[in-house]
C-alpha cells in the first residue's frame, strides 16, 4: 500500500497519486487547507492507485470549497468507477448539509394561519367524534339489549361515589369562605341575616354545579382521556374495531351515562356540604343561629334556583365525557402522545365548562331567571 500524495507541477495544477483510503490519507490531510480557493485548478488524478469512500468523502470536500469561493474546477483522468464513487459521496455530503441546516423560521402570519388550520381541524373532528357517538347512542336505544349496563355501574361508582370525599370537602371550605367574606361587610351594615341569602344562591345556583364539573373533569375526564389514549397506543381500539366491535359503544357511552346520572348527584351532595359550611361560619361570624338560617334559607331560595343549578349539571357531564373521549382516541404514537392529550382533555374540559356556565348566566340572565 502506497501513501496518498499530492504534489503541484504548477500553481493551478494538483497531481493526486498513491492509495486514497481511509489508511492511506494521513500524510495529506493536513495539506488540503494550504490550496488556494479562488483561481482555477485542476485536478489531475490518473495516478490514484486506489479509491475507497473516505477518500471520497475527503476529495468531495476539497472541492466543495473549491466551488463555494469561487474557484473553477476541472478534474481529468479519473476512471469512471471512481468518478461514480466521487459522484455519490457529493451528493450524501450535499443530503447532509442540507439536513442540518435549520428550517427558516416562518412568518408570524404563517404560524398564526398554521395554528388556525390546527384548531379548525380539532373542531372538525370533535364534530365529528359526536355525530360517530351519536349514531352508537341511536343505535343502543334501538337495541336496548346490546347496552352494557355493568360498565355503566363501575363508572358510576369510579366517578361519582369515589369522588364524594373530594367533591364534599371542597364544597364545604367554600360554603365557608363565601360566608365568610360576606361576614365582613353584612356586619358593617347589620345586615347579617342576609349572608342567608349569599350563601344559598351562590352555592346553589353557581358554585356547587361549577366546582363539581372542575373537579370532575380534572379527575375523571383524564382517567377516560388516559385509559382510551393507553388502548389506542397499544392497539386495542383497532382490535375492537376488527372484531366488529363499535368502541364508542363500549366505551364512550358507558361513561357518558354513569356521569349523566353521577354528576347531578354530586351537585346535591356539594350543595348540602357548601350551605353546611355557610351555616357553620353565618354563627361563629355573625350569630345566626342553625335555626334562624334555616328559616331565611327556605324564603331565599327558591324551587327554581336550585333546579337551574341541577340542570346545568348534565350539560357539564356531557362536555367532559365528550372532550375526555375525544382526546383519548386522538393519541397515537407513545407515552408521550397520553399524557399530552391527557393534558389538553382537562384544560379543554375546564374552559368549556366556563364557557357554558357564562352562557347559562348570560340565559337565565335575558330570561330573568
Amino acid at each position: 500500500m502506497s501513501a496518498a500524495t499530492i504534489t503541484r507541477p504548477s500553481p493551478q495544477e494538483l497531481l493526486l497519486s498513491g492509495d486514497w483510503t481511509g489508511q492511506g490519507m494521513a500524510a495529506v490531510v493536513g495539506q488540503l487547507d494550504d490550496f488556494p480557493l479562488n483561481s482555477g485548478v485542476t485536478v489531475v488524478t490518473a495516478a490514484i492507485a486506489r479509491l475507497d469512500s473516505a477518500g471520497a468523502w475527503v476529495l468531495a470536500g476539497l472541492f466543495r470549497r473549491l466551488r463555494e469561493h469561487g474557484g473553477k474546477l476541472e478534474v481529468r483522468n479519473m476512471s469512471p468507477a471512481y468518478a461514480a464513487l466521487l459522484t455519490v459521496a457529493e451528493g450524501q455530503m450535499a443530503a447532509v448539509q442540507t439536513a442540518a441546516k435549520p428550517p427558516p423560521p416562518s412568518a408570524k402570519l404563517e404560524a398564526l394561519g398554521r395554528q388556525g388550520g390546527a384548531v379548525l381541524e380539532q373542531g372538525i373532528a370533535l364534530l365529528a367524534f359526536v355525530g360517530e357517538s351519536a349514531v352508537a347512542l341511536a343505535g343502543s336505544l334501538a337495541h336496548p339489549a346490546r347496552f352494557r349496563w355493568r360498565p355503566v355501574l363501575f363508572n358510576i361508582r369510579s366517578a361519582g361515589f369515589d369522588a364524594l370525599p373530594i367533591v364534599g370537602l371542597l364544597s364545604f371550605l367554600l360554603g365557608i369562605v363565601v360566608a365568610y367574606q360576606g361576614a365582613a361587610q353584612l356586619r358593617l351594615y347589620g345586615a347579617n341575616i342576609f349572608v342567608v341569602d349569599l350563601v344559598a344562591l351562590s352555592m346553589l345556583r353557581e358554585f356547587a354545579p361549577l366546582m363539581t364539573a372542575i373537579i370532575v373533569a380534572g379527575r375523571s375526564g383524564s382517567a377516560y382521556a388516559a385509559q382510551i389514549g393507553t388502548m389506542s397506543v397499544s392497539e386495542e381500539i383497532d382490535a375492537m374495531q376488527t372484531l366488529g366491535i363499535s368502541p364508542q359503544e363500549l366505551l364512550v357511552l358507558p361513561k357518558f351515562f354513569a356521569l349523566l346520572i353521577a354528576l347531578p348527584l354530586l351537585t346535591v351532595f356539594a350543595d348540602l356540604l357548601g350551605v353546611l359550611g355557610g351555616m357553620l361560619m353565618a354563627q361563629v361570624q355573625l350569630g345566626v343561629s342553625f335555626d334562624e338560617f334555616a328559616k331565611r334559607f327556605v324564603k331565599a331560595i327558591s324551587l327554581t334556583s336550585y333546579l337551574i343549578g341541577i340542570g346545568k349539571a348534565p350539560v357539564f357531564a356531557a362536555i367532559i365525557v365528550i372532550i375526555g373521549c375525544f382526546q383519548g382516541f386522538r393519541t397515537k404514537g407513545g407515552a408521550d402522545s397520553v399524557g399530552r392529550h391527557t393534558t389538553r382533555s382537562v384544560v379543554q374540559s375546564i374552559f368549556l365548562v366556563v364557557v357554558a356556565d357564562a352562557a347559562f348566566s348570560v340565559a337565565f340572565s335575558m330570561l330573568d331567571l
